[in-house]
C-alpha cells in the first residue's frame, strides 16, 4: 500500500513538472507565431536596430527602447547592487539577533509591494526632486533607475545573505586565526568564497529590473528616442508592450508580439547566467 502511495505522488509531482515545463512551451510557441512574421517582413537587422518605432507608417525599430532598457537596467545595477551587498554583509555578520529580526522582515515586506506604489511614489517624490535639483523634466531614465533599484534590493541581500551565512565558519575563523581582523576576513576571504551566489544574485536582480513594466512606465517619461542623458525620458521594451497593445491590431501587434521575443530572449539569457554561474563550483 505504501509503495502504491510513493508511486502516486511521484507521478503525481512528475505530471506538475512537465505542466510546467509545457506552459513556458506554449508561451513560447504563441509568442513565436505572433511574432515572428512582422520580423520576417521587416528583417531581425532592421527590426532590433531600427531607430524609428511609428506602427502607423510601418516603421518598426525597437532600438531606442532596448537602449532605455539597457540604461535604466544598468542604472538600477550600480545603485542597487552595492547597497544589497553591504546590506546582505551587515545582516550576516555585524547586526545584532534584534536588528535581524526587524530588518528581515522589512525586506520581505519591500519585496511584496506592488509595482504601481512604487511607481506613485516616485511621482510623489522622486520625479520633483530631480526636476527641481538637476534640472529637466523629471521623468527620467535616473528616476526609473532609482526606483528599480530599491524593488531590486530583496532579491540581492536575500539571496546573498544566504550564500554568506552559508559558508563553513572555519573560513572565517581561519583568517582571523592568521591575523586578519573581521572586515579583512569578509573581504578577502569570505565574500570570493560566496562569489558564485552573490553574482546569481545580481543576475537574477538584473532580470527583476529588465522585465518591470507598471513602475517604470509611469515614471520614464516615454519618449522614443535616444537619451543623451541620464536626466532623458525614456522607454522601455515593457512600457512599450504595456502601452500600445490594448489598441494594437495587425502588423502593429505583431510588432508588439516581436519586442516580446527580444526581451524574452534576454531574460532567458539572464536566468540562464544565473543558473549556470550559481551551480559553477
Amino acid at each position: 500500500m505504501n509503495n502504491f502511495k510513493e508511486k502516486l505522488a511521484g507521478r503525481i509531482f512528475l505530471v506538475l513538472a512537465f505542466s510546467s515545463i509545457s506552459a513556458l512551451a506554449l508561451i513560447t510557441v504563441f509568442i513565436l507565431i505572433q511574432g515572428a512574421p512582422i520580423m520576417t517582413k521587416v528583417g531581425l537587422f532592421k527590426f532590433v536596430f531600427g531607430m524609428e518605432w511609428a506602427p502607423s507608417q510601418e516603421k518598426f525599430g525597437i532600438f531606442p527602447m532596448l537602449v532605455g532598457s539597457v540604461s535604466v537596467t544598468l542604472g538600477a545595477a550600480l545603485l542597487g547592487v552595492p547597497i544589497g551587498i553591504c546590506c546582505s554583509i551587515f545582516l550576516a555578520e555585524f547586526a545584532p539577533a534584534t536588528v535581524r529580526n526587524i530588518f528581515r522582515p522589512a525586506i520581505q515586506l519591500l519585496a511584496g509591494i506592488p509595482s504601481v506604489v512604487y511607481g506613485f511614489w516616485g511621482l510623489i517624490f522622486i520625479i520633483p526632486v530631480i526636476r527641481d535639483y538637476l534640472g529637466g523634466p523629471g521623468l527620467s531614465i535616473l528616476a526609473g533607475s532609482i526606483i528599480l533599484a530599491i524593488m531590486i534590493l530583496p532579491t540581492i541581500i536575500s539571496i546573498s545573505e544566504v550564500s554568506i551565512l552559508a559558508l563553513p565558519r572555519q573560513y572565517k575563523e581561519g583568517a582571523l586565526a592568521l591575523g586578519m581582523n573581521q572586515w579583512q576576513a569578509i573581504w578577502s576571504v569570505m565574500l570570493p568564497a560566496a562569489k558564485s551566489g552573490i553574482v546569481a544574485a545580481v543576475i537574477l536582480g538584473i532580470g527583476r529590473a529588465i522585465g518591470e513594466t507598471m513602475a517604470v512606465i509611469m515614471i520614464l517619461g516615454n519618449a522614443v528616442a535616444l537619451p543623451e542623458s541620464i536626466l532623458d525620458p525614456v522607454r522601455t521594451l515593457t512600457t512599450n508592450i504595456g502601452i500600445e497593445m490594448g489598441y494594437a491590431a495587425g502588423e502593429h501587434r505583431q510588432a508588439l508580439f516581436a519586442t516580446g521575443i527580444v526581451l524574452f530572449i534576454i531574460i532567458m539569457i539572464i536566468n540562464a547566467s544565473a543558473q549556470y554561474i550559481t551551480r559553477k563550483k
